[in-house]
C-alpha cells in the first residue's frame, strides 16, 4: 500500500509512519508536512533513509501541490492539524485555515483522483465537556474552543464528502494520547521538563478537569485498524480507560521523578476550559482492537524518552 501521511513530523503522525513501516515492510509512505513549530523531522530521524518513505514539505491548504504528492497512492492519512486549544484561543485564524480549509482541499484531492480510502485524524474534543457517562459516535457535536470546532466542522465536511459523492471517508477520534515525540508545551511532556529542571508545574484552576490518556502507540494500532478494515462512512472512537484529573497526573509524574509534590501550583484558568472527556470505543472493539499499554507503564516509557532527549 502507498499512503500518503500529512502532518507526519508532528507527535502522532510520525508515530504512525514509523509503526506502519516496522509492521508492513510492503508499505511506502509520502510524508507531506509544512514544518510549523511543532513539526519535527527529528521525530523521524531513524527512518529518514529507508527507500520506502520520502518527504515533501508543503501545506495542505496548497490546492496545486497536494494532489500531485497524492496521485498514485492508495490511501491518505490526515494528520495536519494544528492542536494546541491554548493557541486556539489567542489566535484562531491558523486553526480555521489548516483543520478546515486544509481538509477541503485533501478531500477534494481524493475526489478528484479517485483515492481508495481516507482516514481523517479527529479528537474527543469535538463532543465538548461529558458531565458523566461517555459520548458514543452518534452524540452531538459540542465544541468549546476554536480548536475543537474547527475539527468538528472537518468531520462533518468529511462525512458529507462520503454522503455526496460516495468518499471512503472514515474517521477515528481519539482521547487525549501521550508518549514519544510529543512537542514539550502539551500537558506531560510540559510537566515532565518543568519537573525534571526542578520549575514549578502549573496546573489550571484546580487541576481537576479529566482526561483519558491514551499511549500513543495504541492508537497508532487503532488507526491502522480503521485504515484496513474500518467501515466506510463510520467514526471510530478511541480511548483507554485510563480517566485521570490533571492533579493526578501532575502527581504521577513528580513521583516517578522523586520530584516534591510541592512543584505543582495553581494557576488561572484558561476560557472555556473543558472539565471531562469521555468516549464509548464500543464500536473499534468490534474491529479487535483493545488497548494494551496502561497509564503507569506509558508514562515510564515518556518519561524516560524525554529524559533522553531533554
Amino acid at each position: 500500500m502507498k499512503i500518503l501521511i500529512t502532518g507526519g513530523c508532528g507527535f502522532i503522525g510520525s508515530n504512525f509512519i514509523i509503526h506502519t513501516l516496522q509492521k508492513y515492510p510492503g508499505d511506502s509512505i509520502i510524508n507531506l508536512d509544512k514544518l510549523t513549530y511543532a513539526g519535527n523531522p527529528a521525530n523521524l530521524a531513524e527512518i529518514a533513509n529507508n527507500p520506502r518513505y520520502s518527504f515533501v514539505r508543503g501545506d495542505v491548504c496548497d490546492q496545486k501541490l497536494v494532489p500531485q504528492v497524492m496521485d498514485g497512492c492508495d490511501a491518505v492519512v490526515n494528520f495536519a492539524a494544528e492542536s494546541h486549544v491554548d493557541r486556539s484561543i489567542t489566535g484562531p485564524e491558523p486553526f480555521l485555515q489548516a483543520n478546515f480549509l486544509g481538509v477541503g482541499v485533501v478531500l477534494e484531492a481524493c475526489r478528484q483522483l479517485k483515492i481508495p480510502r481516507f482516514v481523517q485524524i479527529s479528537t474527543d474534543e469535538v463532543y465538548g465537556s461529558i458531565a458523566q457517562g461517555s459520548a458514543d459516535e452518534q452524540a452531538p457535536l459540542r465544541p468549546s474552543s476554536p480548536y475543537s470546532a474547527s475539527k468538528a466542522a472537518a468531520d462533518l465536511l468529511c462525512l458529507a464528502y462520503h454522503t455526496t459523492y460516495h468518499l471512503p471517508v472514515l474517521i477515528t477520534r481519539s482521547t487525549n494520547n501521550y508518549g514519544p515525540r510529543q512537542y514539550p508545551e502539551k500537558l506531560i511532556p510540559l510537566f515532565v521538563s518543568l519537573s525534571l529542571s526542578g520549575k514549578p508545574v502549573p496546573l489550571y484552576g484546580r487541576g481537576e478537569n479529566q482526561r483519558d490518556w491514551l499511549f500513543v502507540e495504541d492508537n497508532c494500532q487503532a488507526i491502522d485498524l480503521v485504515l484496513r478494515q474500518g467501515k466506510e462512512g463510520l467514526v471510530y472512537n478511541i480511548g483507554s480507560g485510563n480517566n485521570l484529573t490533571n492533579t493526578e497526573v501532575a502527581k504521577s509524574i513528580l513521583t516517578l521523578l522523586n520530584a516534591p509534590l510541592s512543584l505543582i501550583q495553581s494557576v488561572t484558568d484558561r476560557p472555556g476550559h473543558d472539565w471531562r472527556y469521555a468516549v464509548n470505543w464500543d464500536r473499534i472493539k468490534t474491529l479487535g482492537w483493545q488497548p494494551t499499554v496502561d497509564f503507569k507503564e506509558g508514562l515510564k516509557i515518556t518519561i524516560d524518552w524525554y529524559q533522553r532527549k531533554l
